[in-house]
């Protein structure tokens, strides 16, 4: 009985101290404002936003064009702020309501997002999405969270000094649109129970849009930098994302960037903004503005004379949404100097309002809604937990082998785990991170194989700033039959606002790696913790480096995701998303040149995968298993046959309109001209695991394109599919992937048009480091008694 009394007093005692508070919400069925137009929730979304927005004064419509929004307490809506983010995971980052306490102390931190990429496993970013989002709701039933996350971050991994390469899906823009679609639904879809398809789970962000890359590079930073792009860049790297994000993903919201393209900034050009994402995409959202950026173009680069003339620039532009405060001080002034007109700002009020709207947030008690049940045990549940340790095991990439891996947990005595990232825990969540559920770091998840495994730094810090440490690093490796160094950077050194200048390990580094293989008489396991690439060749050129890992930023438990793969109870299956580059690259190439295609007349060797011709460490799509995996394909036409569509002027020569004669066999036709639904279809690949583990593949597939003569900077190679697979040891399973001719096998021009080839095309299976099965595609116009056979 004493016990009893003891657990409720306790139990009362948690509860006064952290009371669990609901958040805040619009249209109280116990209040008289619940009977305005706005709260009917029979209305359409767009006439009850209408109706709040006509009972709002200038001055109360100005307040809510700000990421912390008054509210308007006369109605009954309490203030908002929009600013949440959930990169990958429930974050407290920004000024928004997301917050952790006793009740929720902390929340599922995935693996950096470059990290996830890496698994190519378009089903585990949905599933990942969804966990966030249900975490998310949970969390605002508690009122410790909002329900507008901006994120994610779909910038294309242009150069590899980028600092916030960790937030990105890579340099691949279709893996970064899927990425971005898969991610984006699984964070706003409600399910299956939404048959309108319009109410949302919590609302995405994709962004920065556009060409943003360079935040702080050699003194060139993000406010300053005028991003200079082809239009055919544009239209075949930078923009891609996006769109499969606002067309594909339904995503409710946008962000502009701080940058300028071609001397405009993003956050106050029409053409890109309302021209673009609204006319030409058809959001259904809001567009945000970076924070601050609105005063950044006035204050840093004096684009506009007056603060009146900056808001009223963006306004006009299609900015709905200021993170910052420069729509709230100085909307009203423009508006009353005639500078932009009150209908504009009420458009704006008009899109974000329906985001709230779509959410719930004006339909009374959120409890009482469909997510209303969600609470605290909805948050680092044990499921949750376990597909973030997945997600990282998923996207961990066998750089090298010789070997030396797995590690025999059984023949291994004697264990050094050496390096600065060696007891990682706040390294592995990376940035936009919240406080995770909590850690396993390295040396904690190795030690779950050899409990006596021996610790040493050997540097103080990632920055490894002098050789102190060195030498006790040495002494234990000596000691040792196995050596795993866990080396790398960290956010000291490539981060928001701080971009690399080099791809080499940091200070001694290098120096600690080579003094410790001379000491050990065993084989050495090099982990490298980063985002972006390091130019790892002097490890390789040593012979008792056995084995070379990239593990990313990988995230709350990352740590046993290491130690699983190291020792073979997780087969790795990763591939990598990025290209490796030597330092030599950085030391040819300005980070602010944004051009993506060589350029021999310059030395130019290009960017990425698709358009680089200079030398490699590691190509993009490279990763080794334990297993082998051998590839054939099972299915795939040999022929093509294009037709026009509905609105093409025929030519009577070939029933298509032909732009651009290349010879007697090859053409350019403007795919706006196709009718494209005809021209997707299915490659079907057979993969078979030969062992000795069962495992997962990546498999890939390239598109080499038809030469033309006409079209000038075409890639390399292009990514057209992928697709991951489970395959047990011995057995042979299928998969099959849609290749979508019109937005895959096709050229851009200089102006920045899509252009379809005619001619042998060749698909390519499997990464440009493995054993590729080629395909041959014949894409052409009918002749004329296929055309009367239609």
């Amino acid at each position: 009985m004493k016990n009893q009394v003891l657990l409720l007093l306790s139990l009362l005692l948690f509860l006064l101290i952290v009371p669990i508070v609901a958040q805040p919400f619009a249209c109280d069925t116990k209040a008289s404002t619940s009977e305005f137009p706005f709260c009917n929730t029979s209305l359409p979304y767009e006439d009850r936003a209408k109706d709040l927005v006509s009972r709002l004064t200038l001055q109360e419509k100005v307040q809510q064009l700000v990421d912390a929004s008054t509210g308007i307490s006369r109605l009954g809506v309490p203030k908002y702020g929009w600013w949440s983010e959930a990169l990958h995971g429930v974050s407290n980052v920004g000024r928004g309501a997301t917050r952790f306490n006793a009740t929720v102390p902390g929340a599922t931190s995935f693996p950096a997002v470059i990290l996830s990429a890496a698994s190519f496993n378009e089903s585990l970013w949905l599933r990942m999405g969804q966990v966030v989002s249900t975490e998310a709701r949970a969390m605002y039933n508690l009122g410790l969270a909002g329900l507008t996350y901006w994120s994610p971050n779909v910038n294309v991994f242009r150069d590899p000094r980028w600092g916030r390469a960790q937030e990105t899906p890579g340099e691949d823009p279709l893996v970064v649109s899927n990425y971005a679609v898969n991610y984006v639904k699984g964070l706003q879809d409600v399910g299956v129970s939404n048959a309108t398809g319009d109410r949302l789970k919590v609302s995405s962000c994709c962004k920065h849009y556009t060409a943003y890359d360079v935040d702080n590079w050699k003194g060139v930073d993000r406010f300053h930098f005028d991003a200079q792009v082809t239009k055919q860049d544009m239209e075949d790297t930078f923009q891609p994302p996006f769109k499969s994000c606002v067309q594909e993903g339904h995503v409710s919201s946008v962000m502009c960037s701080y940058n300028r393209v071609n001397g405009i900034p993003t956050c106050a050009d029409p053409d890109l903004l309302q021209g673009v994402v609204r006319g030409q995409w058809g959001l259904d959202g809001y567009i945000v503005s970076d924070c601050d950026s609105v005063e950044v173009y006035y204050n840093a680069i004096h684009y506009t004379q007056t603060p009146e003339d900056a808001v009223a620039l963006a306004l006009k532009a299609g900015l709905n949404m200021n993170c910052g405060d420069y729509l709230g001080k100085y909307t009203e002034n423009a508006v009353n100097l005639k500078k932009v007109e009150e209908s504009v700002v009420d458009h704006s009020l008009i899109y974000n309002y329906i985001v709230l709207m779509r959410l719930g947030f004006f339909d009374g008690d959120p409890k009482l809604l469909e997510f209303g049940n969600l609470g605290i045990s909805d948050v680092c549940s044990d499921e949750h937990k376990a597909l973030a340790l997945d997600a990282a095991k998923q996207g961990i990439v066998l750089l090298d082998n010789n070997g030396a891996l797995p590690l025999s947990p059984t023949t291994t005595k004697n264990l050094a785990i050496i390096g600065p990232n060696a007891n990682a825990t706040e390294v592995m969540i990376s940035n936009y991170a919240g406080i995770p559920c909590s850690y396993t770091s390295p040396l904690k998840g190795l030690k779950k194989y050899v409990s006596t495994a021996k610790y040493e730094p050997g540097c103080s810090s990632v920055k490894c700033a002098d050789e102190s440490l060195i030498g006790a690093a040495a002494q234990a490796a000596a000691l040792a039959d196995a050596v795993v160094l866990v080396m790398g950077i960290d956010q000291s050194i490539e981060a928001e606002g701080l971009d690399r200048v080099n791809l080499t390990l940091p200070g001694f580094q290098e120096n600690l790696v080579e003094q410790v293989v001379d000491a050990t008489n065993g084989t050495v396991i090099l982990v490298i913790m980063s985002a972006g690439p390091i130019d790892v060749s002097f490890a390789k050129n040593l012979s008792k480096v056995g084995g070379i890992l990239w593990v990313g930023y990988p995230g709350q438990d990352g740590g046993d995701a290491i130690a699983q793969v190291i020792f073979g109870d997780y087969n790795p299956a990763g591939k990598s998303p990025f290209t490796w580059y030597p330092q030599e690259y950085v030391d040819q190439v300005p980070m602010t040149d944004m051009n993506m295609r060589a350029n021999s007349s310059r030395n130019y060797p290009g960017r990425t995968y698709r358009f680089y011709t200079g030398k490699t460490i590691y190509e993009f799509g490279h990763g080794l298993s334990y297993s082998t995996f051998s590839k054939f394909i099972m299915s795939a036409p040999s022929t093509l046959l294009i037709h026009s569509n509905s609105t093409t002027t025929f030519n009577s020569h070939n029933n298509i309109q032909i732009l651009e004669p290349i010879s007697s066999s090859a053409k350019e036709i403007d795919i706006s001209s196709i009718n494209c639904q005809s021209l997707a279809f299915d490659l079907v690949v057979g993969v078979t695991n030969k062992g000795p583990l069962d495992g997962s593949h990546v498999v890939l597939a390239f598109w080499k394109p038809p030469s033309s003569q006409g079209l000038i900077g075409a890639p390399n190679l292009q990514l057209v599919g992928f697709e991951r697979v489970e395959v047990k040891y011995s057995e042979t399973k299928s998969l099959t992937m849609r290749v979508d001719v019109c937005k895959g096998l096709n050229l851009v021009d200089s102006e920045g048009k899509r252009k379809l080839v005619t001619g042998l095309h060749t698909i390519l299976v499997g990464s440009p480091s493995e054993q590729q099965v080629k395909h041959y595609l014949n894409v052409r116009l009918p002749e004329q008694h296929e055309l009367e056979l239609l």
